[in-house]
């Protein structure tokens, strides 16, 4: 039984499948290949982009989604091992996750980090608790360390901008943001640009280091696609010939003492024109949305001719069926 929770599961030869497929369907009819398949959702915060995308996936494909939100609706779940349940939290994933297993066919949950620092977000307690209690191929609709269908769509939308990515130059640069936010998708960018053979130049300023379990993984599948993997806290000389530039906010490090408020005390990383200037000339411009203008990303930028965010949200879908189909595969 396949999982699709984080990018380890596919890697580099499931990630060439996946986007293969992707980008041959999406130029031609929707296939009906998911006749009488059920794709129960678990949501433990709110979505756009990932219910729609996902519900279109069932709904073109032939098939049917049940939608779960966690709270609402739905008892709120408890997933720590050994819990005393003597608060809010009426039911354990133990139960909830095999029982919903008995109803759909593949179980797809999105829960974002709980605060509780890099070393709990990279764990990944929830989503890894679901993955181990269901007896249904699983998958992320974003966890606290990956958002891999993300991560999917991004490099689908560079592969139909370039045909190819392997050496492709991309930043993924830090944004500035009005509160630290965490670091799936940032991660996921970094793995599966890193899958895809591609250059890939990490920019932040001191303090906001992604977690070295992340780096160390985005290193071997760079060392097993061909591509590679720096970091530099020079947002200028990051961009500079590159032909993706990717924005995201991020929260700081926990080891690095900084606080909440740091988020906003590097401005002059908006992502600009200026910036997109020192970037190749047929460079585009990603970012997963939503986004906050004008704090993380500039107008001229999002409206201007480098912007892809809204092929590349379009993309969710795609590259979502085709993940689903690889899922059913196994």
């Amino acid at each position: 039984m396949r999982h699709a929770t984080g990018i380890q599961d596919f890697g580099v030869e499931g990630l060439e499948e996946i986007l293969t497929r992707a980008l041959a369907w999406k130029q031609g009819k929707h296939p009906k290949h998911l006749v009488d398949t059920i794709l129960g959702m678990v949501f433990f915060n709110p979505s756009l982009r990932t219910r729609a995308s996902f519900e279109a996936v069932m709904a073109r494909g032939g098939g049917s989604a049940i939608v779960l939100e966690v709270g609402n609706g739905v008892w709120k779940l408890e997933d720590r091992p050994g819990a005393v349940m003597d608060g809010d939290r009426a039911e354990h994933i133990r139960e909830a996750a095999p029982v919903l297993s008995r109803y759909v066919d593949l179980l797809a949950v999105r829960t974002f980090a709980a605060g509780g620092g890099d070393a709990e977000d990279n764990a990944d307690p929830v989503m890894n608790g679901f993955r181990t209690f269901a007896t249904v191929p699983t998958l992320s609709m974003e966890s606290a360390r990956e958002h891999p269908c993300q991560g999917l769509a991004d490099l689908m939308t560079a592969r139909e901008t370039f045909g190819s990515t392997k050496g492709l130059p991309v930043t993924l640069t830090w944004a500035p943001h009005i509160k630290p936010l965490p670091k799936a998708v940032p991660n996921s960018f970094l793995l599966t640009a890193a899958a895809a053979g591609c250059e890939v130049r990490v920019a932040h300023p001191e303090g906001f280091d992604l977690h070295d379990s992340v780096l160390e993984q985005a290193r071997a599948l760079a060392a097993q696609s061909g591509g590679s993997v720096s970091l530099t806290g020079d947002q200028g000389a990051a961009v500079e010939g590159s032909r993706v530039v990717y924005a995201k906010a991020w929260g700081p490090a926990t080891s690095s003492g900084l606080g909440a408020e740091s988020v906003k005390d590097h401005p002059d990383w908006i992502a600009s024109p200026g910036l997109m200037a020192k970037a190749a000339r047929d460079a585009i411009f990603m970012h997963c949305l939503p986004v906050r203008r004008n704090v993380e990303v500039a107008d001229g930028v999002l409206d201007g001719p480098w912007s892809r965010v809204v092929d590349e949200a379009e993309n969710r879908f795609h590259v979502q069926r085709s993940l689903v189909q690889w899922l059913l595969e196994a």
